[in-house]
């Protein structure tokens, strides 16, 4: 064959070698087009269309829903010996036990007389001084923790002067029957601890005051540990001022909290002596920028007892009382069941206490109580018969 008709027919393989090959690659194309167009499709669909939040880890199958209760304490449990007698009379499998104290705090035979609390205090946890975001974090430490077990479905925040009012059974049965979480919040017009720099992420009609002694709802306690953003901005404009006038009061500040740091102190004489206390507006902003508001109910289960002088002599003005023995008679926690509502003065709204429709107690717990005092509640049967092991 001719030199040029061999390079002509070899052109004409090559050539026809191509065309096959687009062939293919169009065939596949079509094969393709329709899966792909649907998953485009889809995807287009999937934008439009909200994703829906991941549901609450649901309580074990066959096993009942737990109460975590959430100490937040200095060091120890100083009143350990009437929570030990509110557990004994309490039921297994029921309630959870966790503690945030100063790092490197051990609870064990050495430390507290309760069984219940050996070993319950957080693997890691944080120097927490007050009037700083570290109460904020150390919070949100004992929700993390407790979240970890999915039993725990509700999540009750407790000084460690607080006590029960009620024993083990009754607590459970009022928190268990609520769907909602118990979160003291209300505008306070009169106060000025929002800073403008909060916004855009924390709008001033966001802003909420409130006590920090929370019982929440699994999901709401997701939403504490989840939050960044917000956490973020508190870190960053709500802090405590502490000025020199206040700084003569620190004495009595360490019985309110868990000390001042030099930091805090500021040499301005002008300067307001609160500037922003941010475990009194956290959780309550958080709720309220997530639109949770309606899914709570707006009071606190904690019941304190305020000095409300008007002296300008005395030092702890507006600052929590302390039971001590004698006015933690029968009578006085008697008079604190019986309370059915509570008055938001600044929002002229009156909070009625229920559960379901039904009329409930405001308080299950109270404080701030000292030893005698919560003594006093174990001789009355508060919590139930006397079955401490301390008292044994």
């Amino acid at each position: 064959m001719p030199a040029a008709k061999r390079s002509a027919s070899a052109g004409s393989v090559l050539a026809l070698t191509v065309a096959g090959r687009r062939a293919a690659r169009a065939r596949l194309c079509l094969r393709l087009a329709a899966p792909l167009s649907f998953l485009l499709l889809l995807a287009a669909l999937l934008r439009t269309q909200p994703l829906p939040a991941p549901p609450s880890a649901p309580p074990p199958s066959g096993g009942p829903a737990r109460v975590a209760f959430l100490f937040l304490v200095r060091a120890g449990v100083p009143l350990d010996f009437l929570w030990d007698a509110f557990f004994r009379n309490g039921e297994e499998g029921k309630f959870s036990v966790y503690v945030h104290s100063a790092p490197g705090f051990q609870l064990d035979r050495t430390t507290t007389g309760s069984s219940y609390f050996y070993g319950r205090q957080l693997a890691r946890s944080v120097k927490v001084a007050w009037g700083e975001p570290t109460m904020v974090e150390a919070e949100r430490m004992l929700f993390a923790a407790a979240l970890e077990d999915p039993a725990n479905q509700r999540f009750i925040l407790l000084s460690d002067s607080c006590v029960p009012l009620y024993n083990f059974s009754y607590i459970y049965t009022y928190l268990m029957a609520s769907p909602k979480s118990f979160v003291d919040s209300f505008v306070d017009k009169t106060e000025k601890r929002y800073n403008p720099s909060m916004s855009p992420v924390i709008l001033k009609d966001k802003w909420r005051k409130g006590s920090q002694w929370v019982a929440l709802t699994r999901r709401h306690a997701e939403v504490v540990v989840g939050d960044k953003l917000v956490l973020q901005v508190f870190r960053r404009h709500c802090k405590m001022v502490v000025t020199k006038a206040l700084l003569g009061q620190k004495p009595n500040y360490r019985r309110l909290g868990f000390g001042l740091r030099r930091k805090q102190i500021s040499k301005g004489s002008t300067r307001m002596e609160h500037d922003c206390i941010p475990d009194e507006h956290y959780v309550q902003t958080l709720f309220s920028i997530n639109g949770h508001e309606n899914e709570l109910e707006r009071r606190t289960l904690t019941y304190t007892s305020w000095n409300q002088s008007s002296d300008p002599k005395d030092k702890m003005t507006w600052h929590p009382m302390t039971f001590e023995y004698e006015s933690a008679s029968p009578e006085q926690i008697n008079s604190i069941k019986g309370i059915d509502h509570v008055n938001y003065q600044m929002e002229h709204r009156t909070e009625w206490c229920q559960c379901n429709t039904t009329s409930v107690p405001c308080f299950l717990f109270a404080r701030k109580f000292s030893y005698s005092a919560a003594m006093h509640l174990l001789e009355a049967g508060t919590v139930g018969p006397l079955k401490s092991a301390l008292l044994a």
